[in-house]
């Protein structure tokens, strides 16, 4: 952390990227990262690029900028495993890349990598940073750190929370967190989201050895009149099945079938690594080129798990 610190005030410009299609999480870490740095050196040019969210966008919204500003700039890229989910390619174009991430490491694309698989999120982990080295969180960059932690931790329910997730939220709150604002932003559906949730439990498909997934092609996508982040919210809904430890939601896109991989039992990131995706042990991404591939890691799902029980 104090290296990266050391680093950070060597640079005028910083610019924070995220991950493609950004999460809770990834929003969270990247403007609660940004109001940290304003705060604590107020002279500095600190821009936050990528994609909007529309599922947390009373969080903040994207920072449009020209490729020369990345001249002598430092580019920051957190919550993002590998460089081909970087959400704008530009990044490279930084003096230097600092990567903050909690997730397996499986691709050490920065020039400098804080990696650390013990944090279940990475607003945790920015958290810790400002904590440790006496940095101002205002208020803006604690909602959004505070919506990253919740959102990737379900509300704390997920195996890798910790006595310190609860002291960094405890910290968040005494920076003026109101939470019963965030829970309303978070909790709040529209009735088209009730509706999807209807055709989800309508039309999972379970598999005789544990895996219990939901195909969501594009059309139904369309039907219901969803965005991609809220096609993809769903995923949880088919988990916690008695005798179905392995659960999976399939998106399909324009040129692939992506994959929210989840597991109740078996360690899945290393299964998710053979279809071009990792992540976490028991919350991982994967994708398959098309639905005619389906089949095979269906099998490879299966057999996963059994050879977990043995």
């Amino acid at each position: 952390m104090t290296n990266i610190l050391t680093e950070i005030k060597k640079y005028d410009t910083i610019i924070i990227h995220g991950h493609k299609r950004p999460d809770g999480d990834c929003y969270g870490g990247q403007y609660g990262l940004k109001g940290i740095l304003k705060a604590a050196f107020p002279n500095k040019n600190i821009y936050v690029v990528g994609e909007e969210s529309d599922y947390v966008k009373y969080v903040g919204s994207p920072d449009t900028i020209n490729d020369n500003v990345y001249l002598d700039a430092l580019s920051i890229v957190v919550d993002t495993a590998t460089k081909d989910r970087i959400s704008d390619p530009r990044y490279i174009k930084g003096k230097k890349v600092i990567k903050i991430d909690h997730h397996i490491d499986v691709d050490a694309y920065g020039d400098m990598n804080w990696v650390d698989t013990s944090y279940p999120a990475v607003s945790e982990m920015i958290t810790d940073f400002a904590l440790q080295h006496d940095l101002t969180i205002p208020l803006s960059s604690a909602i959004a750190l505070y919506t990253g932690l919740i959102t990737d931790t379900g509300r704390f329910r997920y195996r890798g929370v910790s006595n310190r997730t609860h002291v960094m939220a405890g910290a968040l709150i005494n920076a003026g967190v109101d939470v019963e604002f965030i829970d309303s932003k978070l909790t709040q559906e529209s009735l088209k989201m009730f509706a999807l949730k209807g055709y989800v439990y309508s039309n999972f498909v379970t598999v005789e050895g544990g895996f219990i997934y939901l195909k969501m092609p594009r059309d139904v996508i369309n039907q219901y009149g969803v965005t991609d982040e809220e096609a993809a919210s769903v995923v949880n809904l088919i988990g916690g099945l008695e005798g179905y430890p392995v659960w999976a939601l399939m998106i399909e896109y324009e040129n692939e079938i992506r994959i929210r991989l989840r597991s109740s039992g078996p360690v899945i990131n290393t299964l998710a690594e053979k279809y071009e995706g990792g992540g976490h042990a028991k919350a991982s991404g994967a994708r398959l080129p098309s639905w005619n591939h389906l089949d095979q890691f269906i099998g490879d799902v299966i057999q996963h798990i059994k050879e977990s029980k043995e």
